[in-house]
């Protein structure tokens, strides 16, 4: 028998991240903390249990994607083909179909989960490579272009509002993805720049003209997930990238991080290549899939 359970206590939530961590343990999962402040009325946080044992987990919500909701199964490996993960998704794809959006997209991992979306009508629209850096303890400091002046979102805190109007929104304009990411200032604020101290940003004269920085792994306090890397349309090609990425990762090793982790789509193969010239790896592979909703 399969039951299906919206989350409610703190012992949910961790159940919850017992799935998530199990399922990706090579990526940071928000602590339950995180999960109760980042959560919004159109999300549903699922738990899933087979014969009363923990089976899977799953979200749903509004996609950062524009115009698409997101669904999101999860089921542990010794539980799966069970009907575990169908009725996880059906369960999701009615929840965004209900909040007004006719399709959903979401990632899989491996061909199998892929075929697995594919009965529900999801097909591939996409690609994502994780790479990796591992991090020495002594990285060597980046060579600065020029009139460029780095500093840390915690040292200029009146630079948050401008990095998210004048570079983000930009760069999340020339993202080759499906469809446009669409990502609020509050959504900026609460998901995106979380770590001041690990958050760069790169000033000519008064001009913003680059940004990177570090999402926190509370759970791997020595690893830590690359946010958004971001030049100005008018200054690329001078080298600005590879310095804000070296210098965060200078940052990494001085503050005791070993690894570092990033997600480029297919179509931004420059950011790729600065990324492998830098020593990451590739890793994972996210494949980006869509449906139209309501799913069969």
């Amino acid at each position: 028998m399969i039951e299906l359970r919206v989350l409610e206590s703190d012992l949910d939530y961790e159940a919850w991240r017992r799935v998530r961590t199990a399922v990706l343990p090579n990526e940071r999962c928000a602590t339950a903390a995180e999960m109760r402040r980042l959560a919004t009325p159109e999300q549903l946080l699922l738990l899933a249990f087979a014969d009363g044992e923990l089976a899977g987990s799953g979200v749903a919500g509004r996609s950062d994607l524009g115009g698409q909701g997101f669904v999101a199964p999860r089921v542990l490996p010794d539980t799966r083909r069970r009907g575990v993960g169908s009725a996880l998704l059906r369960a999701l794809g009615a929840h965004v179909a209900a909040l007004g959006f006719e399709q959903a997209g979401g990632g899989v991992e491996d061909e199998g989960s892929l075929a697995f979306a594919q009965r529900f009508g999801f097909r591939e629209v996409g690609r994502q490579v994780e790479q990796v850096r591992t991090i020495g303890v002594a990285e060597q400091a980046p060579v600065v272009p020029a009139g460029v002046e780095l500093l840390t979102l915690a040292e200029r805190p009146d630079l948050f509002e401008r990095t998210y109007h004048e570079l983000a929104l930009e760069a999340f304009e020339d993202m080759p993805t499906p469809s446009r990411v669409t990502i609020s200032l509050e959504d900026w604020r609460r998901e995106w720049v979380t770590w001041p101290e690990g958050s760069f940003v790169a000033l000519e004269g008064d001009e913003l003209v680059g940004c990177a920085g570090l999402i926190r792994d509370d759970d791997h306090p020595d690893r830590a997930e690359n946010s958004l890397t971001a030049v100005r349309r008018d200054r690329r090609g001078r080298g600005l990238a590879r310095a804000l990425k070296e210098t965060v990762i200078a940052w990494a090793s001085a503050n005791g991080l070993r690894e570092l982790y990033t997600w480029t789509q297919t179509g931004n193969e420059n950011m790729r290549a600065v990324n492998e010239k830098l020593g990451y790896v590739a890793r994972g592979l996210s494949i980006n899939v869509r449906a139209p909703l309501p799913l069969p």
